[in-house]
């Protein structure tokens, strides 16, 4: 945890190396150690973070290709940390929604701790008594892309038989 004096510990994290062609290669990555201080800067409105879990999802394999067209959600950059969606604990907080202890999941770096200066893309678990992992799947990014896509966008009715091909990946398996 952070002291006053804003401890340094060192800082695992997952480097992409290189544009990905066909399937990633553990050689794609590599796992580097930097030192960190576990402090917030002067007047951020950031959040201080060890991360629990990471998500590895299926759309970041398309991250990890050059794009030559705009996409959602750029391409990563060559020697530049891997993102994606996590669970976190917080360690220290500049926001007003989140304070030291509260459990979160969001976009959030694929290290060990992470400084989080976009805390609008966090969401507080008001619900820890399912394990936290189930916040990178069921209850995460897939789950909430399940939930909308067949409500919002299906919106079955009443009697109505609705297939759902599990061939769609993590998403159509969780509304399946």
């Amino acid at each position: 945890m952070a002291g006053d004096d804003g401890e340094a510990v060192r800082n695992k994290q997952v480097i992409f190396r290189d544009y990905v062609s066909g399937f990633p290669k553990e050689t794609d990555m590599e796992v580097r150690e930097s030192a960190m201080k576990l402090r917030l800067p002067e007047g951020s409105n950031g959040i201080l973070v060890k991360n629990l879990y990471l998500s590895c999802d299926p759309y970041m394999r398309n991250r990890m290709k050059k794009l030559d067209v705009p996409s959602y959600r750029d391409s990563f950059q060559p020697g530049s940390l891997i993102t994606g969606y996590g669970v976190a604990r917080v360690l220290e907080s500049g926001h007003l929604n989140f304070k030291k202890g509260d459990l979160l999941w969001g976009f959030t770096g694929w290290e060990e701790y992470s400084l989080t200066t976009a805390p609008e893309t966090c969401f507080k678990i008001a619900h820890a008594d399912v394990p936290l992992s189930y916040y990178t799947g069921l209850l995460g990014m897939p789950g909430m892309t399940a939930y909308a896509g067949f409500f919002n966008v299906c919106s079955p009715k009443k009697g109505e038989t609705v297939f759902i091909s599990a061939a769609s990946g993590a998403v159509g398996q969780l509304v399946g």
